[in-house]
């Protein structure tokens, strides 16, 4: 059986795209990214990490995965990209989301930070979230 990352994160960006609330935060445009392309607008979210470790059990195989995602802003504050983090939060945390040839047993949020980046002209949330999946 195939790892769970690619369905994992295909759910993922699915409930994202189809979030009222992160669209409209994000303009028309969709701004949801597993690569970013050069002249990408602002704000975005971006997927930077997703790793995968075993979390079988003495019976029952399964995953246990991390998914870091990036929301980037250019407003001068930190406003933005909080309430953009926290839309995603309330998207995705406790969520049953589908996955193909995959069951979720659960998603959680773990942590957000925000900061202002070196260049002085971006701000960063990073949200770590926590998947366990098992296959069907």
């Amino acid at each position: 059986m195939p790892s769970a990352t690619w369905a994992l994160q295909q759910a993922v960006y699915a409930a994202l795209a189809a979030d009222q609330a992160i669209t409209q935060a994000l303009g028309a445009s969709g701004r949801i990214f597993d690569h970013v392309p050069p002249g990408a607008g602002f704000p975005r979210v971006a997927f930077a990490q997703v790793t995968s470790r075993d979390w079988s059990t003495g019976e029952q195989p399964g995953e246990e995965h991390t998914v870091i995602l990036h929301v980037w802003s250019r407003e001068k504050g930190k406003r933005q990209a909080q309430e953009i983090a926290a839309s995603l939060r309330a998207c995705l945390h406790d969520q049953p989301l589908v996955l193909q040839g995959h069951r979720l047993v659960n998603l959680r949020h773990e942590s957000t930070d925000v900061r202002r980046e070196p260049d002085g002209l971006s701000i960063r949330a990073v949200l770590r979230l926590r998947a366990v999946t098992e296959p069907l």
